[in-house]
């Protein structure tokens, strides 16, 4: 297993819409591997293939306090939604920043585990939050896109910055 690297905001590989995937094999169990180590280390409780730069319609999440119920959802489709609730939600590709997002309180979603088995699951709060969170990045979108125009600008400033703190640490 490998740490992969996590593409931050505004990088425009973030905005690639995933493609399916197309066979589950020992390939592709290895890359979920990645991810899982890459999510857990980070520290996360979600991470879309996307966000580790491979344009593929998998993502990966663990809501669990102890680490001890990792999911996967390859080639994900919401089938049914209900209801509305208010999150704060954080991403790994927009370190430190928080904020609040409406999404669906309640949904059902087909995709294939690991094996590339089918299954469909009906959930609500933390673990439906998560799926939609990502699954928008596997449509090209980051959690920052619900904010305001000001809100988002902010947002790509504090990160700059961040990042120009870091490299001058690093030097």
């Amino acid at each position: 297993m490998a740490k992969l690297p996590i593409i931050e905001f505004p990088d425009p590989r973030l905005r690639t819409v995933a493609k399916p995937v197309e066979q589950v094999d020992d390939a592709l169990r290895g890359l979920i591997d990645d991810m899982f180590e890459t999510m857990y280390d980070a520290p996360g409780i979600g991470l879309a293939a996307t966000q580790v730069d491979v344009h593929r319609r998998l993502l990966v999440l663990d809501v669990s306090e102890d680490k001890s119920r990792p999911m996967v959802f390859i080639n994900p489709e919401i089938l049914a939604s209900e209801g509305s609730q208010t999150y704060q939600e954080g991403c790994l590709s927009v370190p430190g920043i928080f904020a609040d997002v409406s999404r669906f309180n309640q949904i059902t979603v087909r995709a294939l585990d690991r094996d590339g088995k089918p299954f469909e699951i009906t959930t609500d709060g933390l673990l439906a939050v998560c799926i939609q969170h990502e699954m928008d990045h596997l449509a090209g979108k980051v959690f920052v896109d619900y904010l305001s125009p000001l809100k988002k600008e902010l947002v790509k400033k504090k990160l700059a910055k961040q990042r120009r703190a870091a490299a001058e640490d690093a030097a």
